[in-house]
């Protein structure tokens, strides 16, 4: 009896994951071009972490990227393939897997029965894709183009983003509430 429950429940994991993975590629083609596009990805990474949890909300991020690695047009700009993510802008789509593992480790720690626990898991989380975004542009840009400042790419890429990202969280934090309401994983 056990059994069919336990796997009732892992087909519905799937069926969210999936369901999350493909919401994120939705939100990556809302875009505004800039250097780092200006997309509602970061939206929808931070709400499938919130709503689905540590370990689902990270295979979902995981499934979008692999989906964008094998070519399929999940990415900012309906771009998707290696190049996307061996570029200079790279790093950011890589940094979202460790923003979410970064929530999911909070999460083992702290558990989240407190919303403002899951808003810092949340902003730390975004402050890791920065810095692992930031560095791997460095190094993509100065092989490519020629060596910039920490401050430059930090303007380019980081600052005009800060705010526009913590209004995405502070979304996703309202609609997790919203939706946990009504689907009930954990």
């Amino acid at each position: 009896m056990n059994t069919a429950v336990g796997a009732k429940l892992k087909t519905v994991d799937m069926a969210y994951i999936a369901l999350f993975a493909v919401m994120i590629a939705i939100c990556a083609w809302i875009s505004i071009p800039m250097t780092i596009p200006f997309t509602m990805q970061t939206f929808g990474i931070f709400l499938a972490v919130g709503v689905l949890g540590g370990k689902r909300g990270s295979l979902a991020v995981l499934v979008y990227l692999l989906l964008g690695l094998v070519g399929l047009p999940v990415f900012a700009g309906f771009s998707g393939g290696v190049g996307c993510l061996v570029g200079s802008t790279g790093g950011y789509i890589v940094g979202f897997l460790l923003s979410v593992l970064t929530v999911w480790g909070m999460e083992a720690l702290f558990g989240f029965r407190k919303t403002w626990l899951l808003a810092l898991s949340m902003v730390l989380g975004l402050a890791v894709c920065y810095a692992f975004g930031t560095a791997w542009f460095l190094y993509f840009y100065a092989h490519n183009t020629g060596p910039i400042g920490l401050m430059t790419a930090l303007g380019w890429c980081v600052v005009p983003y800060i705010i526009p990202d913590l209004a995405k969280i502070a979304l996703a934090l309202v609609l997790r509430k919203r939706l946990a309401a009504i689907i009930s994983i954990r």
